[in-house]
């Protein structure tokens, strides 16, 4: 009989390695939602084994303990205490332990022991251990744990083979943990543990302890919740005092087993690199001075090493829209492909390598360990305006993208602090606001450098990430008033060992980055483009009838002016288009912001993504200027209002900008935001707030610099 494919449950302490064992396990075959009924991610692969066969695999989150204080810890805790019903049971547990760090480590992978299913040890960071002097005996932890246990490094790919191996072998015969417990959880609570162990036999002595304690969170009929109730009852069981002893006993166990099996260097040796960069890296002084700078550099590099490829994709595609002006018939649907498709697909691609360095640089400075610094600097800051030093990282990810980074605010205990900073996190400059700032910078600031290095369009891109992470913080010191849930807040941070960085993994990141904004940002940007086509093209009937007829007197009586007039006709055309139209409507409200109704039509097409701005730019001024040899930033910079003006000046711009740098122009965001909160009235607030605040402060940039 053939038998069913092995399910393995990947766990670990959060930065033990396990995330980056999955991926060397799985390669690209791997898959990512949610569990069932809640908001965690669930990572699955399939892992092909060295006998050939094929193994599921499922990387669930990472926790220190088998006491569940967050919700991601839950799902795991639920998984290993098969209390989950839409999760498949796992016939094996592989435990990735940080071999630098073994001890604590040890906590976990000894309780999951004692739960008596089959387990196999992965130690990761074993060059990490031996830089600090730790030798440890492989053969003997193994033959004390009772399970097997094999080094590996999954970020240079050893001891995978011999993984493998040995996670075929639990196929053909299943690993069996020695009948001996970790620890005599008997002993910890006998007469309720005996009485859990009647209602349900096959638990272990370990796992009849978590029924006492959380019987509440597995699924039980209600009369085997009530049994469990007299039980605690009868007994007079303390889950505090059990808990207690429980780690005690534990840390005595595994203290033995230490200074069995491994050689710690003397305490009082000379400091490792990584402490003596902290040093300097979290000095209360240099700490942040270094930190202002490393932002600055990203953003100086940003503009910088984009320059030379972003000009060169927009000249092919000036050289493209040109070409096929010119050799294609004048006729609709030539006209939708260089004005519509084209000119949408130019929108896109030419900020892809912003994008890239952007995801680029962040992917390095996540490998080298600096970014749970800045967590850990931050953290005082935080605290002042209501938040915490986990607060960080959740909004630096929102300089990539909103959605993520919401989410990512699961691993804050403190739901106040949670809620806050889901509130303030899409007031970072997100990707998608890059190629609005890009075109913009360069419409209305000068193309200079201080000191040969500081260059002026760099600093105002600076500038406006500061703006959105100040209001951010601004909004939230004003929002903890207002939002009353009164729960301890704690902020531990385990900071990683420094690094240097994968390349490799930085532009495999970079790569892929590029491919989600071309396809999943490309689509809605070609879509509306398209639209925008029909809409800048199309009008009532009785107006493009009037218009044509003028068309057509005025060319018969000016044949030399053709050029001229063509140009008349394509502009009031545009105007008095459907999209002309709804721009026209809402012209009254922006102007006060120095914006006229194209960009009003921008304005609105750009809640589906803010990016969209660029592409209805592009299809707006297409569709009114035929000359195809000019580039968007070109046609820009010569666009003028009825009374002559510059549509585009350094008042306009910037107001324009601060209004993208603050208003919430995401549907994507405000769909995430309902999902994590369970409530539209949190993405409600969060809308209106936001359009406020872009109005307001656009409002008083432009007239501060008209």
């Amino acid at each position: 009989m053939k038998k069913s494919p092995l399910h393995i449950a990947l766990v670990g302490n959060p930065n033990s390695g396990k995330t980056s064992l999955f991926n060397a396990l799985t390669g690209l075959h791997q898959q990512v939602g949610n569990f069932p009924g809640v908001t965690v991610d669930k990572k699955t692969g399939t892992l092909q084994l060295e006998d050939g066969s094929e193994a599921s695999i499922i990387d669930l989150p990472g926790t220190y303990s088998l006491y569940p204080r967050r919700a991601d810890e839950w799902v795991a805790y639920k998984v290993l205490m098969n209390a989950d019903e839409e999760v498949v049971q796992p016939d094996l547990v592989l435990l990735v332990a940080d071999a630098s760090n073994l001890k604590r480590n040890l906590l976990f992978c000894s309780q999951i022991l004692d739960l008596n299913v089959p387990v196999v040890l992965a130690l990761s960071m074993n060059d990490l251990a031996e830089k600090k002097g730790i030798n440890i005996d492989v053969n003997g932890l193994a033959t004390d744990l009772g399970v097997p246990v094999v080094q590996v490094n999954p970020r240079k790919n050893k001891g995978l083979n011999d993984l493998l191996k040995v996670l075929a072998q639990a196929i053909k015969q299943p690993i069996k943990n020695p009948n001996r417990s970790f620890i005599n959880a008997m002993a910890l609570a006998p007469n309720a543990i005996s009485q859990v162990q009647q209602l349900f036999p096959q638990v272990s002595d370990y796992a009849a302890i978590h029924y006492l304690i959380n019987h509440e969170n597995f699924p039980l009929s209600e009369q085997q919740q009530q049994q469990i109730e007299q039980i605690e009852i009868d007994t007079q069981f303390n889950p505090t005092k059990t808990q207690a002893e429980e780690i005690m006993q534990r840390y005595q166990r595994i203290k033995k087993t230490m200074q069995q099996n491994v050689v710690e260097p003397d305490p009082l040796q000379k400091k490792l690199v990584t402490e003596r960069l902290d040093n300097i890296f979290l000095h209360r002084t240099w700490g942040y001075v270094i930190l202002l700078a490393v932002l600055f550099l990203l953003f100086q590099s940003v503009f910088w090493m984009a320059q030379f490829p972003m000009d060169g994709i927009e000249w092919m595609f000036q050289q493209l829209g040109a070409y096929l002006t010119d050799h294609l018939p004048t006729i609709w649907w030539s006209d939708l492909l260089v004005n519509g498709l084209v000119a949408g697909l130019s929108g896109i691609v030419v900020f892809v390598p912003q994008i890239m360095i952007l995801f680029g640089l962040i992917t390095l400075l996540e490998d080298t360990g600096y970014m749970a610094r800045i967590s850990f600097l931050s953290d005082k800051l935080m605290r002042k305006v209501g938040l915490n030093g986990k607060s960080v990282m959740p909004m630096i990810s929102g300089f990539a993208c909103a959605v993520p980074a919401i989410m990512s605010t699961r691993n804050i205990e403190n739901k106040k602090e949670r809620l806050l900073t889901i509130l303030v996190t899409p007031l970072m400059s997100c990707s998608a606001r890059l190629p609005v700032y890009t075109i913009l910078i360069s419409l209305a600031v000068e193309n200079k450098y201080y000191f040969g290095i500081l260059s002026l369009q760099g600093l105002v891109m600076m500038g406006l990430y500061f703006l959105g992470t100040f209001l951010a913080l601004v909004v939230s010191f004003v929002a903890k008033w207002f939002i009353n849930i009164k729960e301890k807040s704690f902020f531990i941070l385990e900071l990683p060992m420094y690094r240097s960085p994968r390349w490799k993994n930085a532009g495999i990141t970079m790569i892929e980055k590029a491919k989600i904004f071309v396809r999943d940002a490309g689509k809605v940007i070609m879509v509306i483009s398209l639209l925008l086509w029909f809409l800048s093209t199309y009008g009532p009937a009785e107006k493009m009838d009037q218009l044509k007829a003028g068309l057509t007197q005025q060319l018969a009586v000016h044949p030399e002016q053709a050029a001229a007039i063509n140009r008349q006709y394509a502009a009031e055309k545009l105007q008095y288009s459907y999209a002309g139209i709804m721009g026209k409507a809402i012209e009254p409200v922006i102007k006060p912001l120095g914006f006229d109704w194209k960009i009003g039509i921008a304005l609105v097409t750009s809640f589906a993504a803010r990016e969209v701005f660029v592409g209805t730019m592009a299809t707006l001024y297409s569709v009114e200027e035929s000359d195809n040899n000019t580039s968007l930033r070109e046609k820009l910079q010569a666009a003028k209002h009825t009374d002559n003006s510059r549509v585009y000046t350094l008042a306009a711009s910037l107001s324009l900008m601060v209004f993208y740098a603050l208003a919430m122009q995401c549907m994507s965001t405000l769909a995430v935001v309902k999902r994590e909160t369970k409530s539209w009235k949190w993405p409600a607030i969060q809308f209106v707030y936001m359009t406020f605040l872009a109005y307001g402060t656009s409002w008083l940039v432009y007239h501060l610099f008209l």
